[in-house]
């Protein structure tokens, strides 16, 4: 078998003698970068997700605030709020948003600058979504009651994406369990192919069933361990 190509100074080049490591102190390590994770709908930032992802994602720091998602322009407010503080901060960040936090997620992505937006069944058209409930009076985990009305789903329409693959693009990964009963899964797939990548697990529900793998795989795209195994049809 044939030696791979080695691309680079040669080790009699004074120039590779200047990179060796005993020759060169290392560069400090980069910070860890803090997960910034978006509840849905109804939730809370004390969800099962949240409660499940930060043991999953340690030692990376994980914000999972509480926010009005039944409310989209005080939403976007909130959480604009709370990226432009990591932003001031100087910190790296990653957005992980699950449904309806996906729906913001991919919004704030593009106009903070996010290192990896992890999408997680993400609700991508509420105003179609939401429409098959409409009128009905809906209650939040805290115990906030709504009403999904036309001015709600016309309020979602600002903060929507029309199409994830044209500029400004984010890196991008998306999980989707098949067997969503509340969204068709097919729309974040279609939606996002050919611009991010797209993992597929087999089954499922809308409440994701496969989060310790899709923890592996956000663990390892952010340069730690995977920790976890991470089984899934991957499209690149």
């Amino acid at each position: 078998m044939a030696a791979p190509t080695e691309i680079g100074p040669s080790a009699a080049d004074p120039a590779a003698r200047a990179l060796d490591p005993a020759a060169t102190p290392a560069p400090a390590p980069a910070p860890a970068p803090t997960v910034l994770y978006l509840h849905g709908l109804n939730s809370t930032g004390r969800s099962r997700k949240a409660t499940e992802l930060a043991p999953l994602l340690a030692p990376l720091p994980l914000l999972a605030p509480d926010y009005p998602a039944h409310r989209p322009a005080a939403a976007v407010a909130s959480l604009s709020a709370r990226c432009a503080e990591l932003t001031a901060a100087r910190a790296t960040f990653a957005i992980v948003g699950s449904s309806m936090g996906g729906f913001y997620g991919q919004y704030l992505a593009r106009r903070f600058s996010v290192q990896h937006l992890f999408l997680i069944n993400p609700a991508l058209r509420p105003w179609e979504l939401l429409a098959a409930w409409l009128g009905s009076t809906q209650t939040t985990a805290a115990g906030a009651t709504w009403r999904i009305d036309a001015e709600l789903l016309a309020a979602t329409r600002p903060f929507g994406v029309a199409d994830p693959c044209t500029a400004p693009t984010v890196p991008t990964t998306v999980f989707l369990d098949i067997g969503d009963e509340v969204i068709d899964y097919r729309i974040a797939r279609d939606s996002y192919a050919g611009c991010a990548r797209l993992c597929l697990y087999p089954g499922g529900d809308h409440a994701f069933a496969h989060l310790p793998a899709a923890a592996a795989m956000i663990r390892t795209t952010l340069g730690l361990p995977a920790g976890q195994p991470a089984p899934a049809a991957a499209l690149d």
